[in-house]
Formats: C-alpha cells, structure tokens, sequence
C-alpha cells in the first residue's frame, strides 16, 4: 500500500513537483545552516497563516512539532499573526492546529 502523505498526494499528480520537493525544497532548502529546522518552521508557519493556506498548515504544525515547536509556541504564533496576518487567518490557522494529546 502506498503512504498517503501530502508529498505523495503530489506526486500522485505531479510527478516532477514531488521530485522537486524533496530534492529541492527539503534536499537543500531545509538543510541549510543558516537557520535551524525549527526557524525554518517557524518562517514556514508564519507564511502559511498569514497567506491563509489552511491546506499546509496540519502537516507543517505537526512538522514544526517535530522540529522543536511546542503547542503553547504554536499558539503563541497564531496569536501574535491575528495583529499582522488579521483574526480571520489567526482563526483559520487554529481550526488546522492538531488537537491537544491527552
């Protein structure tokens, strides 16, 4: 059975793009020195509220988690973007945050 991950669902349709992802976006991109995996994530989440890109944000809130984010920071984020992104994105952005583990 093939993993269904948001890079496979790409790849499902556009071949190439996954490629380019993965080689790319997180072959080089992610792996650069100048910022650490979780300052990548941190830029990354920013991006993706303040544009509203509701479809990245579970699995970039659960790949920051991975990189060091805790849920507190994550909402701290979603919380200061409301004054620069608006409440509209700060609202969308917490509906896509991962439910608290119990």
């Amino acid at each position: 059975m093939t993993e269904n991950t948001p890079l496979q669902q790409i790849a499902d349709v556009a071949p190439k793009l996954a490629e380019l992802s993965q080689q790319v976006l997180f072959g080089d991109i992610w792996r650069r020195s100048a910022l650490s995996p979780r300052d990548r994530s941190l830029a990354t989440l920013a991006a993706l509220i303040a544009l509203g890109r509701e479809g990245q944000l579970a699995w970039h809130f659960d790949f920051g988690m991975s990189n060091g984010l805790t849920r507190p920071e994550l909402i701290e984020i979603i919380t200061h973007l409301a004054f620069y992104a608006g409440w509209p994105a700060a609202a969308s952005a917490l509906a896509c945050l991962p439910k608290e583990e119990e």
